[in-house]
């Protein structure tokens, strides 16, 4: 068990800081995204069957970092590393933001190498979410960590895309996921949501798809697919002119009680549960 310097869980997220670097593939941070940022001296991990070797100012993001390995670190290694619960870090972002094409060579490369300017701004992020972490008491304390974690990630979506920018991705592995995020983007999830749908898109079966999908990006071509969804049916929601019957209508689901259960299930209420979660509260 690794000793993390500060470790704040609550029942909606939980945040960790820590400057352990062996804490980083602890069982803790199974459901989360880590944000590691070495700052002095050398160290190593092998992931996903490739040994990475990092130093000062390399980043590494990796979500679900207990699939890190075989950590090494000179005595001189010192780091800082932030994770949050993967889900609560997704749902911040729009569903076509850079985060998701960015995860694909996030997914096959995780080392970013920052400038000493870069890595000062990123940990200033790290700092100012390590010095909030305690403030559970806050009435707005989920949606503090939220614009908090924002400013990280779009801090490191800047350095990340300047070096997609240099890198090409000519392999078809990478092609593919490519192409099923092009596809998405065009808001087609709205009434097609099955596997199946993409794959012929693409000319591949859906086992070699799905399971592409997955090596590559570490998730689900499901879970794609429902993240491009969800923002469709909360806009649809958000207009009161549009019954339920009329929602499931245009988005294709056989059924009223099928619409419901995905709400349910992906928002975490029902469809009628977050229109009344939209109305102003009364006193």
């Amino acid at each position: 068990m690794c000793n993390f310097a500060v470790n704040i869980c609550d029942m909606k997220t939980d945040f960790l800081y820590s400057t352990d670097f062996y804490g980083m593939n602890s069982k803790e941070l199974s459901h989360t995204c880590m944000h590691l940022l070495c700052t002095s001296g050398e160290g190593s991990f092998v992931f996903n069957e490739h040994c990475y070797h990092i130093m000062k100012n390399d980043l590494v993001v990796i979500p679900t970092p207990t699939r890190a390995r075989n950590l090494a670190a000179n005595p001189d290694m010192t780091v800082e590393w932030f994770a949050a619960d993967n889900k609560f870090l997704q749902s911040l972002l729009p569903s076509n933001n850079y985060s998701i094409g960015g995860s694909i060579s996030l997914n096959q490369d995780p080392v970013i190498t920052l400038t000493q300017e870069q890595a000062s701004l990123l940990l200033e992020d790290f700092h100012r979410l390590r010095d909030r972490m305690g403030d559970r008491h806050l009435q707005f304390y989920q949606e503090l960590m939220g614009s908090l974690c924002l400013t990280m990630m779009y801090d490191i979506f800047e350095v990340h895309s300047q070096r997609d920018a240099t890198e090409t991705h000519t392999d078809r592995t990478a092609y593919i996921v490519k192409q099923l995020m092009a596809i998405l983007s065009t808001g087609i999830s709205r009434t097609e949501r099955k596997v199946g749908y993409y794959a012929d898109r693409l000319n591949v079966s859906p086992k070699y798809f799905s399971a592409t999908v997955k090596r590559v990006t570490g998730h689900s071509v499901t879970s794609f697919i429902d993240r491009h969804t969800v923002p469709i049916i909360k806009n649809y929601l958000d207009d009161e002119r549009l019954s339920l019957t009329q929602i499931a209508d245009y988005m294709n689901f056989t059924s009223l009680s099928y619409f419901s259960r995905y709400c349910t299930k992906h928002l975490g209420m029902s469809p009628s549960q977050y229109r009344q979660s939209l109305q102003p509260a009364t006193t």
